[in-house]
């Protein structure tokens, strides 16, 4: 059986790299020099891609290694430009696995499409005609993409509500739209736009926005994780963590860090496999302040034996057809490498990638502090900004490292010593 563990993976060359990732994933010759190759893109797949294009910007693609899930193995592909996240995760997936990694689950991935109503004389009155209406709103949903519907999706159900507004009372009208294994954007949107006119009928109001809603609440994924106290540091770690939880639970300043550096996991992997990380962030911070006081995405606990339970839930809507997940050759690789068979599975993973990110972190702090590791990481791109090639990045970012001096001017004045050009 295949495993992602590995014990200094981040010491084995690319080459070597490359070959374990083959190996694990079956990724073709073709494949790994799509991944040698930078960004993977030739100008004219991009154009077709977005609009005005130029060039490219490339991010760094890494892989955690590690983890274990559902008792199944997965090495994670991550698109990241910061320091320390991948090695964050892969160390956190390492200190899981003794006691049996991650565990997720997901809800169906139902997308939400609200089309408004305004002008509406008795607006409770014609909620009520809405919902009387179901079947033939569903209905007409449904004729816009049969091949959704024979996949076992499609619009499910709706709902109404009515919005008091300084511009009056709204009606807005809630598709229910499960989308497979597709994020669904398109579709919702198009399925929302096709019942607006029977929406204005029923109602005798005017509709203007119809558009899906990125707060998927029906499409949750949720994992949980048991960390025994010998494997984070001892039970004043735990402490610790619980403790920087808690803060995060009290006060919204720490809670917007909290929560950034668990997305830092689930963007890392969405960028990876071309899926829109833009609508994960703001799903993902709008569902923390769903109670009216923003909050943590994640909960950890000191269990009756001193060990440390976590877990989190989050909106996640991705998917593995249609966009750039297809269009773009390295996501297609990226997916590859996961061997996720449903945009559920998909979900799953990075849930637990992002309880895994949050572990990392919030160890890090409790323990030895969060500058530690990461400037280690970061001295590296101080010393390539001061003009530092080869040899001399290591050596300048060692130096700086054990001075405790990550700075720019004193990265430059290293490899003057040295013999290296500043820039």
């Amino acid at each position: 059986m295949k495993s992602s563990e590995c014990h200094g993976f981040y010491k084995w060359s690319i080459d070597e790299r490359l070959r374990f990732l083959q190996e694990f994933s079956g990724l073709t010759d073709e494949e790994i020099a799509l991944l040698r190759k930078e960004g993977g893109l030739s100008l004219d797949r991009a154009e077709r891609m977005i609009e005005n294009v130029v060039g490219f910007m490339p991010i760094p693609l890494g892989i955690a290694v590690n983890f274990l899930i559902n008792n199944k193995d997965y090495l994670i592909p991550m698109a990241i430009e910061e320091p320390s996240v991948v090695a964050a995760a892969s160390n956190a997936a390492r200190m899981a696995r003794p006691s049996g990694g991650f565990w997720a689950c997901s809800t169906d991935p139902i997308m939400i499409a609200q089309i408004q109503a305004v002008g509406i004389k008795d607006p409770h009155f014609a909620k009520v005609s809405v919902l009387s209406s179901k079947d033939e709103i569903l209905r007409l949903a449904n004729e816009q993409d049969p091949v959704l519907v024979s996949l076992g999706g499609g619009a499910r159900d709706l709902d109404c509500k009515v919005l008091n507004t300084p511009v009056g009372k709204m009606l807005v009208t809630e598709l229910y739209v499960d989308c497979r294994d597709a994020m669904g954007a398109n579709t919702v949107n198009t399925m929302a736009e096709a019942v607006a006119p029977l929406i204005e009928r029923i109602t005798g109001g005017r509709v203007y926005l119809r558009i899906l809603s990125n707060l998927a609440t029906r499409r949750l994924a949720r994992a949980k994780v048991t960390v025994s106290k010998e494997a984070v540091g001892g039970e004043d770690v735990v402490d610790g963590i619980v403790s920087a939880y808690e803060f995060a639970a009290a006060d919204p300043y720490r809670c917007a860090t909290h929560n950034k550096g668990i997305m830092n996991g689930i963007i890392a992997v969405a960028l990876a496999t071309g899926n829109d990380t833009r609508a994960l962030e703001a799903g993902a911070h709008a569902y923390a302040a769903r109670s009216g006081h923003y909050s943590p995405l994640t909960v950890w606990e000191k269990n009756p034996r001193g060990d440390l339970s976590g877990s989190i839930e989050l909106p996640i809507a991705v998917g593995i057809v249609g966009g750039a997940t297809h269009a773009h050759p390295i996501a297609k690789i990226a997916l590859k490498i996961l061997g996720v068979k449903s945009a559920r599975e998909l979900a799953e993973v990075m849930a637990a990638v992002g309880l895994a990110q949050n572990l990392a972190a919030l160890r890090a702090l409790a323990a030895e502090g969060i500058q530690r590791g990461h400037m280690s990481l970061h001295a590296r791109n101080i010393a390539i900004m001061a003009g530092a090639t080869g040899d001399l990045v290591d050596k300048v970012a060692e130096r700086m490292v054990s001075e405790r001096k990550v700075r720019l001017d004193r990265a430059r004045e290293l490899l003057r010593e040295l013999g290296g050009q500043p820039a």
